[in-house]
């Protein structure tokens, strides 16, 4: 095809094209030759017709090698921006993003046969001995706790209109949010589904199978924090549990021995101590005993024989309107009358029981009242619980965490999930706890 004009007229805007790399500089080449064949690269070049940029297009493979247009440039300021912001979160929140993209990961993928089996609900998580505070609070009550692998779980009910509802307070209620509905039926399905019938399982498993896939034989503790008057709530939770009752999902005493399922229900708050040990043959609802008291037990290198755990005997009985968990209504004073045959946790709070470390560490004796309360429990055959512990400096709560569990607490009473199962916390540090690089602010850098 001949063209009207000399073709080296193309040669600036071939020039464009030469300027992204070798891949252009060939096609300046081929499309002048295309166009004459006599004309080389190296002539003069006369200004430019307005139909060479069809002439690139057309005639040519190159790519446009003009001017980016301006909505061109808007278009890669807007990916740009993208690009820098998708940065900043991953320089942020990289372990936010890692569970985001793990779903997009081809190698990650399996197909729905093989990557399921019928009791998967909990796989690939390890429980971890650490008990969900205020657990309705949560995203995702219940679940988010499991998720962690946290193996208690906290609910406060009301007894309002025949039903319990779960919440903090009264203003926090609402009918959606019941005991039932957040923890009992979730839990009747997960534990259906841990102990299925198949055409290769056809009975359920004795004992039944918990809630964690790994550890099956891990029992979950729901605590149950009685908010109204406790002999009003009692029978309405009871009832409730009567499902999981059923299918032998709930610890029991026997009326000799105490027989671990996969829920451990324990009541507190105002829970009725005369309701728990009515019944001498068979309990399911166990006491959160005052783990306040345990340390007489560590006083006395002889200690008493243990008192009978009914109500008969002159045994020192105080009415606690709503003492918080580990002492609740009409709880015995006698440390004695508390084991495994009715009751479960020992709690108390810690700031009231051990106090600040105000010196950055524990003093002595801080650290021999913690001691005491925890061989107490422990002789009772109770798991020891502190809650209301410091949580912020995190640098003091981590030394906590690590003291606490070198002394034998059995929970960690927490509000930081993550925190708490990653078990990062510092455990070859010494001293103080603000010792070290941390600091309550930044320290401040020459200019």
């Amino acid at each position: 095809m001949a063209l009207d004009r000399d073709p080296s007229s193309l040669e600036p805007f071939v020039g464009w094209a030469s300027h992204g790399g070798a891949q252009r500089a060939r096609c300046r080449k081929r499309l002048i030759t295309q166009i004459h064949p006599d004309h080389t690269a190296q002539e003069s070049t006369p200004p430019p017709g307005p139909d060479a940029d069809a002439i690139v297009r057309k005639k040519t493979a190159c790519p446009p090698s003009f001017p980016p247009a301006p909505a061109d440039i808007e278009y890669r300021g807007i990916l740009e921006f993208i690009a820098l912001a998708c940065g900043l979160f991953l320089s942020f929140f990289p372990d936010d993003a890692d569970d985001e993209f793990d779903a997009w990961n081809p190698s990650r993928r399996t197909s729905r046969e093989t990557g399921h089996w019928p009791t998967d609900f909990s796989a690939d998580i390890h429980p971890v001995a650490c008990h969900s505070h205020n657990d309705y609070w949560r995203k995702e009550p219940l679940f988010s706790a499991l998720k962690a692998g946290c193996t208690g779980v906290e609910a406060d009910v009301w007894l309002y209109d025949q039903d319990l509802y779960v919440g903090h307070s009264t203003a926090s209620l609402t009918p959606e949010r019941t005991l039932r509905s957040l923890y009992i039926n979730p839990l009747l399905k997960i534990l259906d589904q841990q102990n299925p019938h198949t055409s290769f399982h056809p009975s359920r498993d004795n004992p039944r199978n918990g809630v964690f896939d790994t550890k099956p034989s891990q029992s979950l503790v729901l605590l149950i924090d009685f908010k109204n008057e406790g002999h009003r709530v009692w029978p309405h939770v009871s009832a409730q549990l009567q499902p999981l009752r059923e299918r032998k999902f709930l610890s029991y005493f026997n009326g000799t021995s105490f027989v671990e399922g996969p829920i451990t229900v324990v009541v507190t708050g105002n829970a009725p101590w005369d309701e728990v040990v009515a019944n001498s043959t068979y309990r399911d609802l166990f006491f959160d005993a005052p783990l306040g008291l345990m340390g007489k037990l560590a006083d006395d290198s002889d200690a008493p024989e243990p008192a009978k755990d009914t109500q008969g005997g002159a045994l020192d009985m105080r009415w606690s309107q709503n003492q918080g968990q580990g002492r609740s209504g009409a709880a015995p004073a006698d440390p004695t009358i508390y084991s495994q045959a009715n009751s479960y946790y020992a709690s108390v709070s810690f700031n009231s029981a051990i106090g600040w470390p105000w010196r950055g560490t524990l003093s002595r004796r801080q650290l021999e009242m913690m001691r005491k309360q925890i061989a107490g429990a422990h002789a009772r055959g109770l798991k020891v619980r502190y809650w209301s512990v410091p949580s912020w400096p995190r640098g003091m709560r981590n030394y906590l965490w690590r003291t606490m569990v070198k002394e034998g607490v059995d929970y960690l009473n927490v509000d930081d999930l993550k925190s708490a199962t990653s078990g990062d916390w510092n455990w070859n540090k010494k001293g103080p706890w603000f010792s070290g690089p941390w600091k309550f602010w930044p320290s401040k850098t020459a200019a």
